[in-house]
């Protein structure tokens, strides 16, 4: 599933559009993906209005147009952004096609769990407006993390990671990453936290989010080689910190990898394992 640094990438696929006008728009009106959207008014408004800018949030993207369009796309779990030759034909799974003179710009899904939006008007489309604050953002505290973790403070500390409305674009690999990497044991409740951890896990999930957006989200390119990802999935991975084997479990329904050295479970005296 796309998470925050991939859904960055394939947002950037589209750049190259970018001033140019929408000859006609191709979609598949009955498809899932299009669930509360008028397909009709979106064809009409596309078609001529000129790409001029887009942003990001968490795991959701907003293209806007001229004419005061707006598009909203979430990849789902295996949506994807691309650019094909002008004229290409749309296959089996592309669900959404704006043609330009120089190129087609295709919104791919097999699994049909994305979602396209479409808003007409000079103002923020209301599905854009409120979103949680992003991880980067100034707007996300120690103290906005702080009251996060004292109202799910019973949940383990991944369950609150993968809650797009107070992660957004945290998924599973990132989740894992910032865990270990703070040093914190995935099953353990988000209320037993001591003021260091939380801490930690403010600085740590920022700082990784970062990262993984200037590498993985412009290029495609790896993150740094003593990032936990390199080694979480290996048949006999192990901790790039220590050397030590990775246990594997399920937490919050996720399958999860941890180092059983770095991230002791149990609740943390002085606010380290």
């Amino acid at each position: 599933m796309p998470e925050l640094a991939e859904v960055e990438y394939f947002r950037r696929q589209w750049d190259s559009g970018f001033g140019r006008r929408v000859i006609r728009v191709a979609p598949h009106p009955g498809k899932r993906v299009f669930r509360g959207t008028d397909v009709e008014a979106l064809k009409k408004a596309l078609t001529g209005a000129r790409l001029l800018g887009s942003e990001g949030h968490g795991k959701q993207m907003l293209f806007r147009f001229s004419r005061g369009a707006s598009l909203g796309i979430h990849l789902g779990m295996s949506g994807r952004l691309r650019v094909e030759a002008a004229g290409s034909s749309p296959g089996k799974h592309d669900h959404l096609v704006l043609f330009q003179e120089e190129r087609s710009l295709i919104y791919s899904d097999p699994r049909m769990f994305g979602r396209i939006r479409f808003a007409l008007g000079k103002g923020t489309p209301e599905w854009w407006k409120n979103l949680p604050p992003a991880v980067i953002s100034a707007a996300f505290t120690r103290v906005v993390l702080s009251e996060i973790l004292s109202r799910g403070r019973r949940s383990p500390i991944k369950a609150l990671l993968l809650d797009q409305k107070l992660f957004p674009g945290v998924g599973n690999w990132m989740a894992d990453e910032i865990l270990w990497q703070a040093k914190l044991y995935p099953a353990m409740r988000a209320g037993d936290l001591s003021v260091h951890q939380q801490h930690d896990l403010w600085r740590v999930s920022r700082a990784i989010c970062r990262t993984a957006l200037k590498t993985i989200g412009v290029d495609w390119s790896e993150p740094p080689k003593n990032w936990l990802i390199h080694r979480r999935w290996q048949k006999r991975g192990r901790c790039p910190r220590d050397g030590t084997l990775l246990d594997h479990g399920t937490v919050a329904g996720r399958t999860t990898a941890w180092c059983p050295v770095c991230q002791k479970p149990g609740k943390a005296l002085d606010g380290r394992f």
